[in-house]
């Protein structure tokens, strides 16, 4: 009988328990240096640099501005800006106590909730259905003319948005002047408060549905056409494509502007209530930052207004984190990811 040579086991093998094979070792990572990686990624920082300043320059120093909204604070003291800050007389939540004391202030945060949550409910999904179906559109020459004409209202200016409704809706416009040579009474549309807030919400929706869309549309492009393809073949109707892969594709960019449009809830918009609030008044037009250009800064109350600043930043980051937090429960990632 042949006998087989077993091979001897090697010092690593005789200390290895028995079942273990032999062992293996991993590939150390090298850590590269600051300066390694400042010269591997310069081009992505300098891409990045220009965005950068202006988030510093425009939003984080300006943060520290809000110390005004604990002083009276006086411009015009000393010879700088800085002097102002350090001269003018420190007085704590005084600011806040008038404020929360004012009813004309609470009124504007009750029309600013109102106009947000109601263009939450029937603007904020208007973007998403236009993107799916200007995505079912099969011919490319019509779909890219489509989305040229409802992106184009994005670009104008709100003076000329108000402008063309009052052209067309207004007393002497031609819906008016339609209804008058057929015998009717014009409606009150530009000028009737009780109505107010289905205008701005039309004028939203006619400047802005064509550019909201276009992330969705993103996000779409990203969604593998082999899931409807498999899905068509196991028998799924248009319908239940859409159920089942077309929204679940969509759902982490909804929650993520969905969070974003919270945090962002008490602005309406400045513009578009500044022109309309002498035609409809103020009970029905007055949004929080218009009340802070008419009740501080055109009466220099500069504290109030910095006050009435800081209350919508808390508010809006409160927000955001009760939002995201929820997110994170439904299983979506939201704004940042949980830690």
């Amino acid at each position: 009988m042949s006998r087989t040579d077993t091979p001897a086991p090697s010092p690593v093998d005789r200390h290895l328990p028995a079942g273990d094979g032999p062992a293996t070792t991993t590939p150390t990572r090298t850590r590269r240096t600051l300066g390694a990686r400042l010269r591997r990624d310069w081009p992505l920082l300098a891409m990045t640099a220009p965005a950068a300043v202006l988030l510093l320059v425009f939003h984080y120093l300006p943060t520290l501005g809000n110390v005004i909204a604990f002083q009276d604070y006086n411009p015009f003291l000393g010879e700088d800006p800085l002097e102002a800050f350090l001269y003018s007389q420190w007085v704590g939540f005084g600011n806040f106590e008038i404020l929360f004391r004012d009813p004309l202030f609470w009124d504007a945060v009750r029309n600013t909730l109102t106009i947000t949550a109601f263009q939450l409910v029937f603007f904020f999904p208007l973007p998403i259905f236009l993107a799916i179906l200007l995505n079912s559109v099969l011919s490319g020459r019509i779909r890219g003319f489509v989305q040229s004409v409802v992106y184009l209202p994005h670009f104008f200016s709100w003076v000329l948005v108000v402008t063309f409704f009052v052209q067309m809706f207004g007393g002497a416009g031609l819906l008016a002047q339609e209804m008058r040579q057929a015998g009717l009474e014009p409606w009150n549309i530009m000028t009737n408060p009780d109505t107010f807030i289905l205008l701005v919400t039309a004028e939203s929706v006619w400047k802005d549905v064509g550019w909201g869309a276009i992330v969705f549309l993103a996000a779409l492009s990203a969604i593998d056409p082999n899931l409807y393809e498999a899905a068509a073949a196991d028998g799924a109707g248009r319908w239940r494509r859409l159920w089942h892969i077309t929204l679940p594709g969509l759902r982490p960019v909804i929650v993520l502007l969905l969070i974003l449009r919270l945090g962002d809830a008490l602005s309406v918009g400045f513009e578009q209530f500044i022109l309309q609030r002498d035609a409809v008044g103020r009970q029905a037009a007055e949004v929080l930052d218009t009340f802070v250009y008419h009740n501080a800064i055109a009466t220099q109350q500069w504290g109030q207004g910095a006050a009435a600043g800081l209350f919508k930043a808390v508010i809006g980051l409160i927000l955001i984190v009760a939002a995201n937090k929820m997110a994170h429960k439904l299983g979506e990632q939201g704004v940042y990811s949980r830690s």
